[in-house]
Parts: structure tokens; sequence; C-alpha cells
């Protein structure tokens, strides 16, 4: 997993939760990092798990909770540091449909051996998009905070459905609403 969600991550919870609870879960996850994450670097999908499960318990928040905030916090990072990807005139279904096509491509270019998820869009309209996500890393909390993130982002709003496709939760899909 590349660093940058790492060192993200290691960040939002200092804002929120102070600098001590940082090297609390440091200390207590001991992950084989040693925790030393650079932006460019790459780490074990299982330490971010385990770095949040610890959290999880110290903060009174579930582990799904947490990715959702951290991806909605995540989004906003990303939207700052990859300007190139916001220039077009878009709005939150155009970029979030965009994605596989547009976005994941370009991030190969930068880290080809990158493990996206995939999304594969079953409807986008002015009013609905259905897509469907797949991951073995079953992160579909984390994406719907980007999803969030991105409306945000786009200040517009929308409610967004998240169903499992299949009960280990490496596919799921969401249907979101514009407006509502």
């Amino acid at each position: 997993m590349r660093g940058i969600v790492f060192t993200e991550l290691m960040e939002m919870v200092e804002q929120i939760y102070g600098y001590e609870l940082v090297d609390e879960l440091l200390q207590e996850v001991r992950p084989a990092s040693k925790g030393s994450y650079t932006s460019v670097g790459n780490y074990p999908h299982q330490e971010l798990v385990n770095l949040l499960i610890r959290l999880s318990g110290k903060v009174d928040k579930s582990v799904e909770e947490l990715m959702t905030i951290y991806g909605q916090h995540l989004f906003q990072v990303f939207a700052k540091g990859y300007p190139a990807f916001f220039e077009d005139d878009l709005d939150a279904f155009t970029f979030l449909a965009g994605i596989e096509n547009k976005i994941h491509p370009e991030v190969r270019k930068l880290y080809p051996d990158a493990e996206l998820p995939r999304f594969n869009i079953l409807n986008h309209d002015s009013k609905e998009l259905i897509m469907d996500y797949s991951s073995e890393r079953r992160m579909s909390s984390f994406a719907l905070g980007l999803i969030n993130g991105c409306f945000d982002h786009f200040n517009e709003r929308a409610t967004v459905k998240m169903d499992k496709l299949d009960e280990s939760g490496a596919r799921v899909r969401f249907t979101i609403n514009r407006g509502a």
C-alpha cells in the first residue's frame, strides 16, 4: 500500500487526537516498518488495518467508521496534492464515474506496482450513479469516505447507499443519488 495512505493517517490522528496517541499506536502495534513511513514508500496493507483496529479501541469508533472518516480526509489531501486531476470542469458524478478510466491509469503511470480497487459503473445519469467496488483488501468503508470527500470537494449533496455483494466485503455496490 502506498506510503501516503500511512503518512496521512498518522497526520489525521495527530490533528484530531494528538501526537501522544500516534506514538502510543506505533508502540503498541509495533509495525514491521517501525512506523517510519514515507509518502513514496510501500507498506503492507495489514499494518494499516492493525493501526486502525488499535485506534478503534482507543477512540470508541468502529474500524469501519474510522476508515470512512479517513477516506473523507484523504480525498481532500488528494485534491490539494494532485490538482491536475481536478482541472477539468467536473462535478462529483463525473469525477467518480471516471476513476477507473481516468484517475487509475494516471496512478498506475506513477506507481506501476499499485494495487488499486476496481470500479465498474453500472449507471451514470444526472440523478443517480451506481458503481460496483471490488478489492481483496475489503476497504469499502474507506471507499465510502473517499466518495463522501468527493461530494464535499465539489460542494454537492448526495445520499450514498452501500450494499455488500458478497459476504467477505470484497465486492460492494454503491448507489449514489444526487441532491438528496
